[in-house]
Protein backbone atom coordinates (compact mmCIF):
# COMPACT_ATOMS: atom_id res chain seq x y z
CA UNK A 1 0.00 0.00 0.00
CA UNK A 2 1.00 3.60 -0.78
CA UNK A 3 0.51 7.04 0.41
CA UNK A 4 0.85 9.96 -1.61
CA UNK A 5 0.10 13.47 -0.43
CA UNK A 6 0.42 16.77 -2.49
CA UNK A 7 -0.06 20.20 -1.64
CA UNK A 8 -3.03 22.11 -4.26
CA UNK A 9 -1.51 26.07 -4.54
CA UNK A 10 1.44 26.21 -6.25
CA UNK A 11 1.96 22.01 -6.26
CA UNK A 12 -0.84 21.04 -8.81
CA UNK A 13 -1.72 24.56 -9.84
CA UNK A 14 0.36 27.26 -11.34
CA UNK A 15 -1.31 29.82 -9.13
CA UNK A 16 -2.55 30.89 -5.78
CA UNK A 17 -5.95 29.18 -6.18
CA UNK A 18 -7.13 30.66 -2.63
CA UNK A 19 -6.77 34.30 -2.81
CA UNK A 20 -8.47 33.96 -6.56
CA UNK A 21 -11.14 31.97 -4.70
CA UNK A 22 -11.10 35.31 -2.68
CA UNK A 23 -12.09 37.50 -5.75
CA UNK A 24 -14.30 35.15 -7.15
CA UNK A 25 -16.65 34.79 -4.50
CA UNK A 26 -16.58 38.06 -2.20
CA UNK A 27 -19.22 40.32 -2.90
CA UNK A 28 -18.39 43.76 -3.14
CA UNK A 29 -18.73 45.78 -0.07
CA UNK A 30 -16.79 42.74 1.55
CA UNK A 31 -14.15 43.41 -1.17
CA UNK A 32 -13.97 47.21 -0.20
CA UNK A 33 -14.37 46.17 3.78
CA UNK A 34 -11.73 43.75 3.38
CA UNK A 35 -9.55 45.97 1.25
CA UNK A 36 -9.83 48.99 4.20
CA UNK A 37 -9.06 46.46 7.02
CA UNK A 38 -6.69 44.29 5.69
CA UNK A 39 -4.15 46.65 3.76
CA UNK A 40 -1.98 46.80 6.73
CA UNK A 41 -2.10 42.69 7.47
CA UNK A 42 -1.22 42.40 3.46
CA UNK A 43 1.64 45.44 3.41
CA UNK A 44 3.04 43.14 6.61
CA UNK A 45 2.34 40.20 4.36
CA UNK A 46 4.45 41.23 1.47
CA UNK A 47 7.38 42.40 3.92
CA UNK A 48 7.89 38.97 4.93
CA UNK A 49 6.59 40.11 8.90
CA UNK A 50 3.96 38.17 9.23
CA UNK A 51 3.32 34.44 6.93
CA UNK A 52 0.72 33.73 4.90
CA UNK A 53 -1.21 31.52 7.60
CA UNK A 54 -1.01 34.23 9.87
CA UNK A 55 -2.85 36.44 7.15
CA UNK A 56 -5.55 33.48 5.59
CA UNK A 57 -6.97 33.10 8.58
CA UNK A 58 -8.33 37.13 8.52
CA UNK A 59 -9.04 37.21 4.76
CA UNK A 60 -11.55 34.28 5.14
CA UNK A 61 -13.08 35.96 7.90
CA UNK A 62 -13.93 39.30 5.91
CA UNK A 63 -15.19 37.25 2.81
CA UNK A 64 -17.48 34.81 4.51
CA UNK A 65 -18.70 35.52 7.88
CA UNK A 66 -22.65 35.60 8.07
CA UNK A 67 -23.03 34.61 4.38
CA UNK A 68 -25.24 31.65 3.52
CA UNK A 69 -23.96 28.11 3.71
CA UNK A 70 -26.02 27.10 0.43
CA UNK A 71 -24.97 29.85 -1.50
CA UNK A 72 -20.86 30.18 -0.67
CA UNK A 73 -20.93 26.26 -1.23
CA UNK A 74 -22.93 26.10 -4.87
CA UNK A 75 -19.77 29.55 -5.94
CA UNK A 76 -17.49 26.63 -4.59
CA UNK A 77 -19.15 23.98 -6.49
CA UNK A 78 -18.77 26.35 -9.59
CA UNK A 79 -14.97 27.73 -9.28
CA UNK A 80 -14.09 24.04 -8.76
CA UNK A 81 -15.87 22.85 -11.52
CA UNK A 82 -15.23 26.31 -14.09
CA UNK A 83 -11.97 28.05 -12.59
CA UNK A 84 -9.48 24.66 -11.02
CA UNK A 85 -9.52 23.05 -14.20
CA UNK A 86 -7.52 25.81 -16.43
CA UNK A 87 -5.15 26.57 -13.76
CA UNK A 88 -3.73 22.86 -13.39
CA UNK A 89 -0.26 21.71 -14.23
CA UNK A 90 -0.44 19.11 -16.53
CA UNK A 91 2.88 17.39 -15.25
CA UNK A 92 1.56 17.04 -12.04
CA UNK A 93 -1.94 15.92 -12.76
CA UNK A 94 -0.16 13.42 -14.72
CA UNK A 95 1.72 12.46 -11.79
CA UNK A 96 -1.33 12.44 -9.27
CA UNK A 97 -2.80 10.44 -12.30
CA UNK A 98 -0.05 7.90 -12.10
CA UNK A 99 0.01 7.08 -8.81
CA UNK A 100 -3.98 6.31 -8.80
CA UNK A 101 -3.55 4.04 -11.59
CA UNK A 102 -0.81 2.07 -9.76
CA UNK A 103 -3.42 1.87 -6.78
CA UNK A 104 -1.96 4.71 -4.23
CA UNK A 105 -4.01 6.37 -1.56
CA UNK A 106 -4.15 9.83 -3.12
CA UNK A 107 -4.61 12.92 -0.40
CA UNK A 108 -4.51 16.58 -1.08
CA UNK A 109 -3.43 18.42 2.31
CA UNK A 110 -4.00 21.89 1.70
CA UNK A 111 -4.42 25.94 3.45
CA UNK A 112 -6.82 26.11 0.92
CA UNK A 113 -10.67 26.09 1.39
CA UNK A 114 -12.99 23.30 1.35
CA UNK A 115 -15.55 25.15 -0.31
CA UNK A 116 -13.90 24.52 -3.72
CA UNK A 117 -11.33 21.94 -2.35
CA UNK A 118 -14.49 19.48 -1.69
CA UNK A 119 -15.81 18.83 -4.94
CA UNK A 120 -12.74 18.93 -6.97
CA UNK A 121 -11.40 16.30 -4.83
CA UNK A 122 -14.46 14.47 -5.19
CA UNK A 123 -14.70 14.81 -8.72
CA UNK A 124 -10.60 13.84 -8.76
CA UNK A 125 -11.67 11.00 -6.51
CA UNK A 126 -9.14 11.55 -4.19
CA UNK A 127 -9.11 11.95 -0.10
CA UNK A 128 -8.91 15.96 1.42
CA UNK A 129 -7.08 16.95 4.36
CA UNK A 130 -7.53 21.17 4.36
CA UNK A 131 -8.77 24.59 6.00
CA UNK A 132 -12.28 24.21 6.49
CA UNK A 133 -14.94 26.75 7.19
CA UNK A 134 -17.38 26.43 10.40
CA UNK A 135 -20.76 27.13 10.26
CA UNK A 136 -23.49 28.13 12.75
CA UNK A 137 -26.64 27.17 11.83
CA UNK A 138 -26.67 27.94 7.97
CA UNK A 139 -24.90 30.62 8.30
CA UNK A 140 -20.23 30.48 8.22
CA UNK A 141 -19.17 32.13 11.46
CA UNK A 142 -16.22 33.15 9.43
CA UNK A 143 -13.32 31.25 11.27
CA UNK A 144 -12.00 27.95 10.74
CA UNK A 145 -13.04 24.97 12.10
CA UNK A 146 -9.89 23.45 13.02
CA UNK A 147 -7.11 25.97 12.03
CA UNK A 148 -5.41 27.03 9.66
CA UNK A 149 -3.95 23.61 7.41
CA UNK A 150 -0.31 24.40 6.87
CA UNK A 151 3.17 23.65 8.26
CA UNK A 152 2.80 21.44 11.32
CA UNK A 153 -1.00 20.73 11.24
CA UNK A 154 -0.11 19.42 7.65
CA UNK A 155 1.81 16.68 9.67
CA UNK A 156 -0.02 16.42 12.10
CA UNK A 157 -3.65 16.26 10.40
CA UNK A 158 -1.99 13.68 8.20
CA UNK A 159 -0.72 11.43 11.00
CA UNK A 160 -4.48 11.70 12.57
CA UNK A 161 -6.09 10.76 9.65
CA UNK A 162 -4.24 7.65 8.67
CA UNK A 163 -2.09 4.95 10.32
CA UNK A 164 1.07 5.48 8.59
CA UNK A 165 2.68 2.19 9.41
CA UNK A 166 0.29 0.80 7.07
CA UNK A 167 1.90 1.65 4.41
CA UNK A 168 4.76 0.38 2.45
CA UNK A 169 5.90 3.83 0.79
CA UNK A 170 4.73 7.33 1.37
CA UNK A 171 4.96 10.10 -1.32
CA UNK A 172 5.05 14.05 -0.37
CA UNK A 173 4.94 16.48 -3.04
CA UNK A 174 4.95 20.40 -2.16
CA UNK A 175 6.26 23.37 -3.20
CA UNK A 176 6.89 25.83 -0.55
CA UNK A 177 8.33 26.03 3.38
CA UNK A 178 4.49 25.21 4.60
CA UNK A 179 5.34 21.80 3.14
CA UNK A 180 8.07 20.60 5.17
CA UNK A 181 7.02 18.95 7.77
CA UNK A 182 4.27 16.75 5.62
CA UNK A 183 7.17 16.33 3.23
CA UNK A 184 8.87 15.00 6.48
CA UNK A 185 6.55 12.39 6.41
CA UNK A 186 7.62 10.80 3.47
CA UNK A 187 9.88 8.41 2.33
CA UNK A 188 9.97 10.40 -0.69
CA UNK A 189 9.67 13.71 -0.73
CA UNK A 190 9.54 16.27 -4.56
CA UNK A 191 9.74 20.03 -3.84
CA UNK A 192 8.90 21.79 -6.99
CA UNK A 193 8.91 18.94 -8.42
CA UNK A 194 12.41 17.74 -7.91
CA UNK A 195 13.41 15.38 -4.98
CA UNK A 196 14.13 17.00 -1.45
CA UNK A 197 16.45 15.38 0.54
CA UNK A 198 15.20 14.39 3.71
Amino acid sequence: MKLVLFDFDGTLTHQDMFTKFILYSATPPRLLLGLVFMSPLYLLYKLGLIPARKLRPFVSFFAFAGRSEHKVSAIGEAYAHRVIPSSLRADMLQTLRRHQADGATVVLVSASLDLYLKPWCKTMGIALICSEMAVDGRRYNGHYSGGDCSCEAKAYKVSQEFDLSRYSQIYAYGDTKEDLAMLALADKAFMNGIEHPL
